[in-house]
């Protein structure tokens, strides 16, 4: 065997020794953070129940490509979910409603609507976890957490969460064309 094989031969009988080590470390690294997620390490924050929207909440409208769209009277983009029905939310995962928080309200309470809107339009359903979302002409309504700041609009016919998002009009129907505002 030439010199060359030789070494070649003690560095892998090296490589293949520490293997077993190097794996060992790397098992032991991976329960750890099975551990931690599962109650071993810092507390992990869940959504036990849909955030509240603040008290006086109202409804309004802002311009876009395709004519008004509803907005909250902070100017968030409003959002409605095909798989939607007018007496109930699809979107009940944890991923869903953090990506698309429902417009929800306190049980007593109403919002109330801007210039364009009819009151007769908004609604509310009771949603799996209890909390009030606000409907409007039917369609229950979500803000988008990729649009970050007021007039943004980028949820517009998006396919995510098992379904097409789409804003809405004053009239209450689904806007349906595609677009995008970046506020």
């Amino acid at each position: 065997m030439s010199r060359a094989h030789a070494a070649s031969a003690r560095r892998w009988i090296r490589t293949t020794a520490t293997a077993p080590r190097i794996l060992g470390a790397l098992a032991a690294l991976a329960g750890a953070v099975v551990l931690a997620a599962c109650g071993g390490g810092p507390p992990v924050t869940t959504i036990e129940a849909t955030p509240t929207t603040a008290a006086g909440l109202t409804l309004s409208t802002e311009p876009s490509p395709v004519g008004r769209i509803l907005t909250t009277g902070t100017g968030a983009t409003l959002y409605d979910f095909a798989p939607d029905t007018p007496t109930s939310s699809a979107c009940n995962s944890a991923s869903c409603v953090l990506v698309w928080p429902p417009l929800t309200v306190p049980a007593d309470q109403a919002p109330t609507v801007g210039h364009g809107l009819r009151q007769s339009l908004v609604g509310e359903i009771r949603r799996s976890d209890g909390s009030t979302q606000v409907t409007y002409g039917g369609h229950p309504l979500y803000t988008w957490n990729g649009d970050t700041k007021p007039g943004m609009v980028t949820g517009q016919a998006l396919l995510n969460e098992g379904g097409y998002w789409y804003v809405v009009a004053p009239s209450g129907q689904q806007i349906t064309t595609p677009f995008t505002v970046d506020g």
